[in-house]
């Protein structure tokens, strides 16, 4: 959407600064913004720039987005070198919301919020395909889910766009009900009640209720799409007053998964009954636990007249974002499952039967790491993550820093003749423990052999690209 500096300074209560430091001129004043982003380094000429506070100041790096095109910077006070037009605001992150308020009431679109403990990526980009296989649609890049992404993915929307679809996270009560204040959602869904964030939201109930707040935002006329599977998400329904539909594998559910089937390269495919029609659907995602997430999707596109046909034809080349259940070969070939984007108990079992069922001639080995913001269910669900490893006849299991201890005592606890340190063959469990990424790769590259799969997964904090990076033999670790 296109946002002038004059406009900018209206809506926020800025000012004008121009690159000689006075109020500026028209010809600044009239400048065009098409997007906006927060990082210098991927910012695309002719996109805003907005200084924000994190782990670096923004403020630092207005020069290098003029240098790379900025059509104006977003500050809250002019930095020493500005070769650009500054709107100078209070706060820029407040600033930021006031901006995506505006641009949500000029959209005409239909917007879709997808939230839920994991899926909810996967979810966003298969329900974006599977509209666009029939009309125009915006969806956010990666996962910008918070209070600065989903602004950002309001503002970058086309005007024109029919569809809009957010992705929307939280750690703490009340950030769902802030970010639908400011997208005013029509269509919401949830994907699974799990134990991501239970640090800060207070257990699956806790959770619930924190998720539950996107079916508060909806109106009588919008949707709500619910995991039929999931009994912590049907228990929000009351809190509603739109209509519901329930998806999942279960009887009662309004569009019902019947059929699974997984094949060499873990792409599930099952069979969708609903009020649209049924059809066999294959998903070019991997993973049996992506069946659910692309029905749901497939669900929003059916709801808003995209024909059952193209939508069976998108989602069969939607593709997964960047480090989420990717598969690669290693020129010394060993395969890859690289998941290690982000973790939650539920993501990290999936991974596990992913590489269960992933065909191998040598062993299958699983580099795990720490699931952040459990809280006190911490060690319990790390422990069960172990428990799972073994359950699904993992041969080698490398766990990386201190959550890794409890991984590795879930897999003991199964396995008595395990030994966990030195790397000796137990009795259905080999266990290695390292401190972090850099000791995985280091251990990984005199481990692996021919033949052998391995998956990688942890939260995104620890680090584990570092591990597929070592084990491909890349900069990048990038598979398809």
């Amino acid at each position: 959407m296109d946002v002038t500096v004059r406009d900018a300074a209206l809506i926020t209560g800025g000012h004008l600064v121009a690159p000689d430091g006075g109020p500026g001129d028209d010809a600044d004043a009239s400048r065009v913004a098409r997007g906006f982003s927060f990082d210098s380094r991927t910012l695309v000429p002719g996109e805003a720039f907005v200084a924000l506070h994190d782990l670096r100041d923004g403020h630092d790096f207005v020069a290098d987005a003029f240098g790379r095109g900025a059509a104006f910077a977003l500050v809250e006070r002019v930095p020493a070198r500005a070769d650009g037009p500054c709107v100078v605001v209070g706060e820029t992150t407040t600033a930021l919301i006031e901006l995506a308020r505006a641009a949500r009431a000029r959209l005409q679109a239909t917007v879709v919020a997808v939230t839920g403990s994991a899926g909810k990526t996967s979810t966003k980009d298969l329900a974006a395909a599977a509209l666009a296989a029939g009309m125009s649609t915006h969806a956010s890049r990666a996962s910008f889910n918070n209070e600065i992404g989903l602004p950002v993915t309001l503002l970058d929307a086309p005007e024109d766009a029919e569809a809009v679809v957010l992705e929307m996270g939280a750690r703490f009560a009340g950030n769902i009900s802030e970010l639908c204040e400011i997208a005013s959602p029509s269509i919401g869904v949830i994907t699974h009640i799990g134990l991501a964030h239970a640090e800060h939201l207070g257990g699956r109930g806790g959770i619930a209720r924190v998720k539950g707040e996107l079916l508060d935002a909806l109106p009588a006329e919008g949707l709500a799409i619910l995991n039929a599977d999931c009994e912590h998400s049907l228990a929000q329904r009351h809190r509603t007053v739109a209509p519901v539909i329930t998806v999942g594998t279960t009887a009662s559910a309004d569009v019902s998964v019947g059929g699974l089937e997984v094949d060499h390269e873990l792409h599930p495919s099952f069979r969708l009954d609903s009020p649209w029609g049924s059809a066999r659907i294959r998903l070019a995602l991997r993973g049996a636990h992506q069946a659910l997430n692309g029905a749901q999707a497939a669900t929003v596109a059916l709801h808003l007249g995209v024909p059952l046909d193209a939508v069976v034809a998108a989602l069969a080349n939607a593709s997964s974002a960047d480090r989420r259940m990717q598969l690669a070969r290693s020129p010394y070939g060993v395969t890859v499952l690289d998941d290690s984007y982000n973790a939650s108990p539920g993501a990290m079992t999936a991974a596990l039967e992913a590489l269960a069922h992933l065909p191998v001639t040598g062993r299958r080995i699983a580099v795990l790491g720490e699931m952040r913001e459990l809280g006190a269910a911490g060690p319990a669900e790390h422990a069960r993550i172990g428990a799972a490893a073994l359950a699904e006849g993992i041969d080698v299991l490398v766990v990386v820093g201190a959550a890794g201890e409890s991984i590795a005592a879930g897999a003991i606890d199964g396995d008595v003749d395990s030994p966990i340190g030195d790397g000796g063959a137990g009795g259905r469990v080999e266990i290695h423990q390292v401190a972090d990424a850099a000791g995985a790769a280091t251990l990984l590259e005199a481990l692996v052999a021919p033949g052998d799969a391995v998956l990688v997964k942890a939260s995104r904090a620890v680090g584990l690209e570092r591990v597929v990076m070592a084990l491909l033999g890349t900069q990048t670790g990038a598979v398809s």
